[in-house]
C-alpha cells in the first residue's frame, strides 16, 4: 500500500491538496516536520496517511477532549484503527485501551499532553514501538502564541525519553514567523522541512459591525441563518450565561460552552452542538479549538477577541468543508476595556519577567485586533497582511469591500464634546465617563447633574437633538483617533493628543460611515440563498434537488449509528455526488471524500437515493 492508495481507500480523496504531500514524504523518509494550513487545509492527513503506513502506533498530542472524540469517530467510520486517552474514559475503559495498543490494534491514538507524563502512559510506550509522533495545534507550546499551555513544553521531554526518537512533526492554522520558531526550538525538531501552505480561507465572508444594541443584531443575524448550525464567542463566562438565556428566552435552539461548567454539562452540551440537536453553541473560547464539525455555517464574535490569531483560529470553526460561511464581528468600544481586563491576568507558570514580556507582547497584538475592527480597508487583506501572505488589494468577500466607505464631516460635534470635557475638569477637578459625558451633553434633568452643577455649563445641552447612542459613536470614534483620551482605571474621558488642533487650530474632523450597508446584506442574502451548500453556482435544479435527498439520507443513517453528520460524509461531499451522480460503487468512489470503507458501508443507501431522484 502506498499512500495515494491510503488517501482514497481511507480518506476519499483522488489527490493531495498544496502542502500535504512535501510534508508527508518527508516524514516517511524520517525527516521532522512543521505544517502551518489553514483550518479546513488538510493538516490531519499529513499525519494520518503515514500513520497508516508507518510501522507501530502514531501518537497524536492533541489538546481537547472534543478534538480527540471528533476525530477518531471520523477515522473509525473510514476504516482506519484509532482510539483516544483522556480523562473522559473510566479507569476500566483506559485499561482497555493500553490492552488493545500493546496488541496492535491501533494505529493512532490521540493523548492530551498531561497524559503524556503518567507512570502508565510511559508503560505503554516501553511496550511499543512509536515511530512518529504529531504535535496537532503546536502554537499552544508557545508564550507568544494565543493560547499557551505550559503541558505543552513538557511533550519535548516526554519523547525524548522514548526508547528510540520518532520521526516529530508540528502542525497548527495559526502561527507567526515568531510562533513558528518557538515551536521548532521548544519541541527540538531536527531540521525539520517547514511548509506555510497560506491562510487565505477563500469561502469565509469577513464582516465587522458596530450595531447600537448588541442584542437585537446577535438575534437578528440567527434568526436569519435559523436552519445553520454556528458558534457564537463571549468574552467571559458571564457574557456566555448571558446571551444563551436571551437567546434561548427568544426561542433560538442555544447551548453553552465555558470552563465553569462541570464536564458532564459541557460534553452533553457538547454532543447537542455535534449533533444539531441545538444548533447554536454559545461559549467562550473555552470552547472549539480544532474541532472538527465540518457543517458550522456561521461564527459570529459577540465581543472582540485578544488578538487576530485567536479570532482567525475561532472564526476559522466556519466553513471547514468548504462551503461558504460568515464571520462576523459585533464590535464595541467596550470591547477593549474587557480585553485588556483579560489580559492583566497573570500566569502562574511564568516568572515575572516572563509575565512582563509576555503582556507587552499581548498588547501589542491586541493593537493588531483593535486594528482590524477599525480598518476601513479589505479585512481579509488585513488578516492576511499580518500573517505575511500577499493579497489583492481588495478581496471583494468582506463587509468593508462590499460596503466602501464615505467621510462626513463631524468637526463641530467634535469640537462640542472636547470642549465639555474640559469645562467638566474645571468644574469639577476630575474626568466624567462616557456615560455622565453624554448626559451632560444631551442635557439630562437627573438630580446629580444639578447637584453638580452641570447644568450650568455651556457645553449642557448641546447635542440635545442626537441620541445617546449617536454620541456615543462619535466619542467612541473620537477615543479611536486619539482626539480624546481615557483613564484606564476609572474610565473618565479628557483631551487627547490630538484635540487641541480641533479646538484651537481649525482642523476639521471626519468619521467614515459605511457607504452602504445594504449592499452587504444583499450579499449575505445571496450567499444564504444557496443554502450554505458548495454546490456549483447555478447548478440545474435536479442536482439542487438530489443534493437535497442526498442529505435526507444522511440524516437517518446518522440517527441509525448515533454519529453526527459530517462524520457519515460531509457536505462537500455530498454536492460532488449531487453533481456526478454515480450509479454504481465504482462511479461512487470517484466522489471527492468516498473512501473504500464507506462506499461498502453507505454505498447502497446513497446510490438509491440518487437512482430514485433521477426517476
Amino acid at each position: 500500500m502506498d499512500k495515494y492508495t491510503v488517501l482514497k481507500q481511507y480518506f476519499g480523496h483522488g489527490s493531495f491538496r498544496p502542502g500535504q504531500e512535501e510534508l508527508i514524504d518527508a516524514v516517511l523518509s524520517g525527516r521532522d516536520v512543521l505544517g502551518v494550513m489553514p483550518t479546513g487545509g488538510g493538516k490531519s492527513v499529513c499525519y494520518q496517511v503515514p500513520a497508516m503506513l508507518l510501522p507501530g502506533v502514531t501518537l497524536v498530542v492533541s489538546p481537547l477532549i472534543s478534538l480527540m472524540k471528533d476525530q477518531v469517530a471520523a477515522l473509525r467510520q473510514a476504516g482506519v484503527p484509532a482510539a483516544y486517552v483522556n480523562g473522559s474514559l473510566t479507569a476500566e475503559q483506559q485499561r482497555l485501551v493500553w490492552a488493545r495498543a500493546r496488541a496492535g490494534q491501533y494505529k493512532l491514538l490521540y493523548v492530551a499532553p498531561e497524559r503524556m507524563e503518567t507512570s502508565s502512559f510511559a508503560a505503554l510506550l516501553r511496550d511499543v514501538e512509536v515511530p512518529f509522533v504529531a504535535v496537532d495545534e503546536a502554537h499552544c507550546i508557545s508564550q507568544w502564541g494565543q493560547d499557551f499551555r505550559p503541558s505543552y513544553l513538557r511533550v519535548a521531554g516526554c519523547i525524548a525519553a522514548l526508547p528510540r526518537r520518532p520521526v516529530v512533526a508540528a502542525f497548527t492554522a495559526t502561527a507567526t514567523a515568531e510562533v513558528r520558531q518557538d515551536i521548532v526550538r521548544l519541541l527540538r525538531l531536527q531540521d525539520p522541512l517547514c511548509r506555510v501552505t497560506g491562510f487565505d480561507r477563500p469561502n469565509l465572508f469577513f464582516d465587522v459591525q458596530r450595531p447600537r444594541n448588541k442584542r437585537e443584531a446577535l438575534l437578528a443575524l440567527l434568526r436569519e441563518r435559523a436552519d445553520k448550525s454556528g458558534i457564537v464567542y463571549c468574552a467571559t463566562r458571564s457574557g456566555v450565561e448571558k446571551v444563551c438565556a436571551y437567546l434561548g428566552a427568544e426561542g433560538i435552539p442555544a447551548t453553552r460552552y465555558h470552563a465553569g461548567l462541570d464536564e458532564e454539562e459541557r460534553r452533553a452540551n457538547q454532543d447537542d452542538f455535534r449533533f444539531d440537536r441545538k444548533t447554536v453553541m454559545v461559549a467562550t473560547n473555552a470552547f472549539g479549538m480544532g474541532i472538527d464539525k465540518s457543517n458550522v455555517s456561521f461564527v459570529i464574535h459577540y465581543n472582540m477577541p485578544k488578538s487576530l490569531e485567536a479570532y482567525y483560529q475561532e472564526a476559522g470553526r466556519a466553513g471547514r468543508d468548504g462551503s461558504p460561511a460568515d464571520c462576523i464581528l459585533l464590535y464595541s468600544q467596550n470591547d477593549i476595556r474587557t480585553a485588556r481586563m483579560l489580559l492583566s491576568e497573570g500566569n502562574d507558570a511564568m516568572t515575572s519577567e516572563q509575565q512582563a514580556a509576555v503582556h507587552q507582547q499581548d498588547l501589542a497584538r491586541l493593537e493588531a485586533m483593535i486594528g482590524y475592527c477599525r480598518t476601513r480597508g479589505c479585512l481579509r487583506g488585513y488578516i492576511l497582511d499580518y500573517f505575511g501572505q500577499p493579497h489583492e488589494e481588495r478581496c471583494a468577500a468582506c463587509g468593508n469591500c462590499c460596503a466602501g466607505y464615505r467621510e462626513e464631516d463631524i468637526t463641530v460635534p467634535a469640537q462640542m464634546i472636547l470642549s465639555c470635557a474640559v469645562r467638566v475638569r474645571k468644574l469639577l477637578g476630575y474626568d466624567l465617563g462616557k456615560g455622565k459625558l453624554i448626559q451632560v451633553l444631551r442635557g439630562s434633568g437627573r438630580q446629580q447633574m444639578l447637584d453638580l452643577q452641570l447644568d450650568r455649563l455651556s457645553t449642557y445641552g448641546l447635542l440635545k437633538g442626537m441620541s445617546a447612542v449617536q454620541a456615543g459613536e462619535l466619542i467612541d470614534y473620537l477615543l479611536q483617533e486619539e482626539y480624546l483620551a481615557a483613564d484606564p482605571a476609572h474610565g473618565g474621558l479628557y483631551c487627547g493628543p490630538r484635540a487641541a488642533g480641533v479646538l484651537f487650530q481649525g482642523e476639521k474632523v471626519t468619521m467614515p460611515l459605511r457607504a452602504d450597508r445594504e449592499s452587504v446584506a444583499a450579499a449575505g442574502q445571496a450567499r444564504r440563498s444557496k443554502g450554505g451548500s458548495p454546490l456549483p453556482e447555478g447548478a440545474p435544479d435536479e442536482v439542487q434537488a438530489r443534493y437535497q435527498a442526498l442529505k435526507e439520507v444522511r440524516i437517518r443513517l446518522a440517527r441509525q449509528e448515533n454519529v453526527p453528520l459530517y462524520v457519515i460524509f460531509s457536505n462537500a461531499t455530498l454536492a460532488d455526488m449531487a453533481v456526478k451522480a454515480p450509479r454504481t460503487i465504482d462511479e461512487l468512489l470517484e466522489v471527492s471524500g468516498v473512501g473504500l470503507v464507506k462506499a461498502e458501508r453507505y454505498g447502497r443507501d446513497f446510490l438509491q437515493a440518487i437512482a430514485h431522484s433521477s426517476l
